[in-house]
């Protein structure tokens, strides 16, 4: 049988619904369980580690979390922790990309970070275009940018229907981090 070329495509998964983060982790553990080399990483999401990434790390993923503290995109708005951390986080991605070490790399709130303009679109761009051929490269987080879901080859976009934040139940360790 004829080995057949793997080639890496550009994915995206945005929107305001539930499911972009748990997406991606979906994406690498099958990846992962294929024999995929991986790589996770987060961008802004600081404060408590959420519960997926022990999970990845367990099964051979590359994890990088820079973000220490919760971002405040939550809150008060961008804070130089969230300028910090996502600059280390593309430095990270960048380099990670470029290598042609992984098969997959996920990065994750990618969109949120290219969004706030905490990641240069240009750059990003031009990482996406020269990666090597056999890279897939997923990127989460609401707000994908047009000229982002333009360079991708699959955008799904998860739609806000109904979530029990609106009825006072609130994040729940396991379920949404």
């Amino acid at each position: 049988m004829a080995e057949v070329t793997r080639t890496g495509l550009v994915q995206v998964y945005t929107g305001d619904g539930k499911g972009k983060t748990t997406a991606g982790v979906g994406l690498a553990v099958r990846a992962r369980g294929a024999g995929l080399t991986v790589a996770f990483v987060q961008f802004i999401k600081g404060g408590p580690r959420s519960a997926e990434l022990a999970a990845l790390e367990s099964l051979g993923v590359t994890v990088w979390r820079p973000a220490e503290a919760s971002t405040g995109l939550l809150g008060e708005g961008l804070n130089d922790e969230d300028r910090r951390a996502a600059a280390e986080a593309w430095e990270i991605a960048a380099g990670a990309i470029d290598s042609g070490h992984y098969d997959v790399i996920v990065l994750d709130e990618g969109c949120v970070a290219l969004a706030h303009e905490l990641v240069d679109a240009v750059a990003l761009l031009a990482a996406l275009a020269a990666r090597p051929a056999h890279v897939e490269v997923v990127i989460t987080g609401r707000g994908a940018t047009p000229a982002l879901i333009e360079v991708a080859d699959l955008v799904t976009e998860m739609r806000l229907v109904k979530h029990p934040y609106d009825r006072g139940v609130p994040a729940r360790r396991g379920m949404e981090f």
